[in-house]
């Protein structure tokens, strides 16, 4: 069986309009000479990381998961219990025949069920990650066109771990090497959030030196 209900905050993220025309500006140190350059540098991966509404919805399509995997778990227990009862029969007898047959067909089934749930799921997953990804662009275009910034550049703000090579390639490899007090992170990530239903606030971005 298909899965058809969909988290009521899925729901809500997919749905969401990003509205800022009434939110006032922050203004973080990080970012200080951003209007001063007329340049910015934004960590996205940061704000997927702690974007409010976002960790709700996956928390919510993980729990969801889960279930669905218990489900799938007890299919793949009964499908178990049946080749141990087929198997109690003589191969060629007509009980292991009808037993034979009725196994492959639930194991058909159950792949299937199994293939076309992990479909829906990633195309949801999608789905929420590209209805964040606006609403992050939104936020930024916002913020820059309000303080005058005419380019914002993505960045990698996390410090590489020298002992994982992926890590280092992939500092190697940014594109921004160096910035001077242009990051709004901060700043974008306090727009998506302000109306965002959370208890808490995630911890202030530390900009690596």
């Amino acid at each position: 069986m298909r899965a058809h209900v969909i988290p009521a905050v899925l729901a809500a993220a997919l749905s969401a309009q990003v509205s800022f025309t009434s939110t006032a500006l922050a203004q973080n140190q990080a970012g200080a000479n951003a209007t001063k350059f007329g340049t910015a540098v934004v960590d996205v991966g940061y704000i997927f990381k702690n974007h409010q509404r976002f960790k709700a919805t996956m928390d919510g399509m993980k729990g969801e998961m889960q279930g669905i995997e218990q489900s799938l778990k007890s299919k793949r227990e009964g499908i178990a219990q049946k080749e141990a009862e087929r198997n109690e029969y003589n191969l060629g007898t007509p009980e292991y025949k009808r037993l034979d047959e009725e196994v492959a067909r639930q194991k058909a089934d159950f792949n299937l069920e199994m293939t076309q749930l992990r479909k829906d799921f990633l195309d949801r997953e999608a789905k929420v990650y590209h209805q964040t990804y606006l609403e992050v662009n939104e936020a930024v275009k916002y913020y820059a066109q309000r303080q005058n910034i005419g380019l914002v550049l993505r960045f990698n703000g996390e410090t590489p771990d020298p002992n994982r090579r992926d890590d280092v390639l992939r500092a190697i490899n940014k594109p921004v090497v160096f910035h001077n007090s242009i990051d709004i992170t901060p700043d974008v990530l306090g727009l998506l959030n302000r109306n965002t239903r959370a208890a808490s606030q995630p911890d202030s971005k530390q900009i690596p030196r």
